[in-house]
């Protein structure tokens, strides 16, 4: 059994917003697999489906960004899952704007949804796929920067590209593992 997990902020204020990103994938990665993301279960929206005859839980926590942990941790309870059984999705402001990075662990950084779920699992060991949002112009804020919306058709062409790709990359980590999804997917960077 494996879990994929998409990090954002419920509501529609929030809805494609750069924070929104792992929601985003998850959405992509559903319609791929015709799952619907519906169910409300660990104060998360859920959706069960299989992949190759093992089961593959979608989660979108719906906790706000920085208590993702508390349902992250409550997934992992109730389906019984190690950490590592786990793929997260993220935005990342220190990656190149549009560039996706796989890693088997890592640490929190400065990403306080990152954090609260390092906090509440107690585990690092954790694959994860970030996205990069790359860091915000000197005049904005960085609350404003990942809280807001790409600016123009270009940017949002060149995230769609990158969120497709992180689906394919999460997918192909739930069928084949971790290796090889960084293997097939690190080389590749949205243009």
């Amino acid at each position: 059994m494996k879990a994929i997990v998409g990090l954002g902020n419920p509501g529609e204020k929030y809805e494609h917003s750069r924070h929104n990103a792992g929601f985003d994938v998850i959405s992509i990665i559903a319609a791929k697999l015709n799952t619907p993301i519906k169910k409300l279960k660990f104060q998360a929206t859920i959706g069960e489906t299989f992949l190759n005859g093992e089961k593959l839980v979608l989660v979108k926590p719906q906790t706000f960004m920085n208590l993702s942990g508390l349902a992250v941790s409550d997934a992992l309870a109730f389906y019984k899952m190690d950490p590592r059984d786990m793929l997260l999705l993220v935005d990342d402001i220190d990656l190149p704007f549009g560039q996706v990075r796989i890693r088997p662990k890592g640490g929190a950084g400065t990403h306080n949804g990152l954090r609260s779920i390092v906090e509440c699992t107690g585990s690092e060991d954790f694959p994860r796929i970030r996205l990069g949002m790359g860091n915000p112009p000197k005049e904005w804020n960085l609350a404003d920067w990942v809280l807001g919306k790409f600016q123009t058709e270009e940017e949002r062409k060149t995230m769609f590209d990158a969120y497709m790709l992180a689906a394919d990359a999460a997918l192909c980590w739930a069928e084949h593992g971790i290796d090889q999804a960084m293997n097939r997917y690190n080389k590749r960077h949205a243009e």
